[in-house]
């Protein structure tokens, strides 16, 4: 299934990304409340950074994110998307496997918060109740992207500077289908340059 259109003057696309050692469980995604605010500290092939979710600003979307971060899919992630002066996107796991077993689309929330840069958000929107596992960080102040439905569930409160830093090289190019059929065999194979995150965990 096709994620993450984003209808725009230009029809930019969210999508997903991938990873390279799998460590998260091959089956369905957990059902787990997040707590009112949490912090996930990513630590990246271009170094580290910090964000604190709000599960008011978006209970469905910190939900789940929650449970991705307590699985350890995001280990590998290829940012697979990245946008100079947009977004930075990643979402599909190292195992494609591991992929489709979390590939269960949540529904959406209301949009409470604005995606201004550093805001973390869930990309995909192409049809209702679509997210699943692939989300983007604003570079810039994108709140035209608040009136298609993209509620962000927290922002970056420090390592911006390495998001900034995120490889852009390959642009949009990498395609997600093969990404989640493939998973960082394909990354690997033919996007080599591509940043990824090393570990995503909770703040202790």
């Amino acid at each position: 299934m096709k994620n993450f259109s984003l209808v725009l003057p230009a029809a930019l696309i969210l999508a997903a990304c991938s990873s390279s050692k799998p460590a998260a469980a091959q089956k369905a995604p957990a059902t787990e409340t997040a707590p009112a605010t949490f912090r996930v500290n990513f630590d990246t092939s271009r170094g580290p950074f910090v964000v604190e979710i709000v599960r008011d600003q978006a209970p469905n979307g910190a939900d789940r994110f929650y449970s991705l971060i307590k699985a350890k899919y995001y280990d590998g992630a290829r940012f697979y998307r990245v946008v100079p002066g947009f977004m930075a996107q990643w979402g599909a796991a190292a195992d494609p496997a591991v992929t489709k077993a979390w590939d269960i689309p949540i529904k959406d929330d209301p949009v409470k918060a604005t995606n201004e840069r550093g805001a973390i958000t869930f990309a995909a929107m192409s049809t209702p109740d679509s997210r699943s596992t692939h989300m983007f960080i604003n570079f810039a102040d994108n709140a035209r992207l608040d009136a298609l439905g993209f509620a962000p569930i927290g922002k970056v409160v420090s390592g911006m500077e390495n998001v900034d830093q995120i490889y852009s090289g390959d642009g949009e190019r990498p395609d997600q289908e093969r990404l989640k059929e493939e998973g960082n065999a394909y990354a690997e194979k033919e996007f080599p340059n591509l940043d990824y995150i090393k570990t995503a965990r909770l703040a202790q």
